[in-house]
């Protein structure tokens, strides 16, 4: 059997990034179905060497400054002939490829794996909906908003982790972590934040909800032993000074920064040390760091927004995976480009309510929330129907851009 030759446009699947990362399984899980061979324009890297680098026999990297332009892609259309091209990150990365889209479409179809992090409905995105043949929306709001426009060709397929990458460790092994990376504080309630340190992640107010659960844990129980670990960058340039801010608030006794990278295992134990994993952003298109948390049976604490209100109660059920937040104020933000975006901002107050409620919760009731988070994944964010679902998606939309295209040359004729 032939296989069709695939053009992905995104990260670099061997970089850490989220979206490198889920292009990595999406195209390892696509090549093990034995019917694509692929082509990844390989973005959001420094490359040292242009030369395109051979993964595996089916899997060819291109490096790419930026996410490619027109003449690449002529190029890449001429020498490859490619079945289909799927773009996956911002469309603001791919305006050159919107507005070429007739060019592509004398060869191929265009698919996107496409997130919008919150209401309104983006109207203003309706050219570049109808721009493309197949669009396969990481949220279930992103799904519902797209509908609501009318759009046809649109399915709906989140982000998922291979069962071998985040799981939940033997209790004895937890144990023993906890032992070797918290030393003398082994027994104190540990909370994790792994996000990028810049502004919608709220970092600095995850600082300032720690030291107000901090002070209401002296104020009832009289100890403060309770540890967050941050891994991030806590000088990045994009981002806050969060060494002088955990500082000016007198927690860095409570504080621990983890900026070294770390591989998927490390990541792994992070989540299953930890008793809960927190994120407040005030704009989540999905949530990969919670939803890792969910794969090993660690509680969360969200702010409803954006992809996130999916991962914290389980609807075929209505159970929690952990506490959820609803919003204390709703801003609209926008640019040019993007005219109107919702923020959704939790309190820091209500942050550290929260905190305290999981604290206060006992090792059972803790253990229920992971347990429905680990039925919850294996239900809705399984890898295996990650890749069934894109596997047909795929097949869908080229028979039907080729019948498609049959039709109009016929016409022409």
């Amino acid at each position: 059997m032939k296989k069709e030759k695939l053009l992905i446009i995104s990260d670099h699947a061997l970089t850490p990034s989220g979206v490198g990362v889920q292009s990595k399984y999406l195209i390892e899980g696509l090549i093990k179905t034995g019917k694509y061979e692929i082509i990844q324009l390989g973005a959001a890297k420094y490359h040292e060497d242009m030369t395109p680098q051979k993964v595996s026999e089916d899997f060819t990297i291109i490096p790419s400054v930026g996410f490619g332009n027109k003449d690449i892609i002529r190029s890449l259309l001429a020498a490859e002939s490619p079945a289909a091209i799927i773009i996956f990150t911002d469309s603001r990365f791919f305006s050159y490829l919107f507005e070429m889209e007739d060019e592509i479409h004398e060869v191929c179809p265009i698919i996107w794996w496409h997130v919008w992090d919150n209401r309104p409905t983006p109207r203003f995105n309706e050219k570049l909906y109808k721009s493309v043949d197949q669009i396969n929306c990481i949220s279930d709001l992103t799904y519902r908003m797209c509908k609501e426009l009318n759009l046809e060709n649109v399915d709906y397929i989140p982000h998922s982790f291979p069962k071998s990458v985040f799981y939940k460790l033997k209790e004895n092994e937890i144990k023993n972590y906890r032992k070797q990376i918290l030393q003398e504080k082994e027994d104190w309630f540990l909370g994790v934040w792994i996000n990028r340190n810049f502004r919608r992640k709220r970092p600095a107010d995850v600082l300032k909800s720690w030291q107000i659960f901090l002070e209401n844990l002296n104020q009832k129980y009289c100890h403060k032993k309770a540890l967050l670990i941050m891994h991030t960058d806590p000088l990045d340039p994009d981002g806050t000074d969060l060494i002088e801010v955990a500082k000016e608030l007198k927690i860095t006794e409570n504080i621990r920064f983890s900026q070294n990278e770390l591989g998927f295992n490390e990541i792994n134990m992070l989540h299953n040390i930890s008793d809960f994993c927190l994120n407040i952003s005030f704009a989540e298109g999905f949530g990969l760091t919670t939803l890792q948390s969910l794969y090993t049976g660690t509680p969360i604490i969200v702010n409803k927004t954006g992809g996130l209100i999916r991962q914290v109660i389980d609807r075929s059920n209505l159970k929690l995976t952990g506490i959820g937040l609803n919003p204390d104020v709703t801003t609209i933000s926008g640019v040019l480009d993007i005219p109107y975006l919702n923020e959704d901002y939790v309190s820091v107050e209500k942050v550290a309510k929260s905190i305290l409620e999981m604290f206060e919760k006992t090792t059972q009731e803790r253990n229920t929330l992971g347990n429905n988070g680990i039925k919850l994944v294996e239900r809705e964010f399984n890898y295996t129907d990650m890749i069934n679902k894109w596997d047909n998606s795929i097949e869908k939309t080229i028979k039907r851009f080729k019948e498609n295209s049959n039709r109009l040359r016929m016409e022409e004729i």
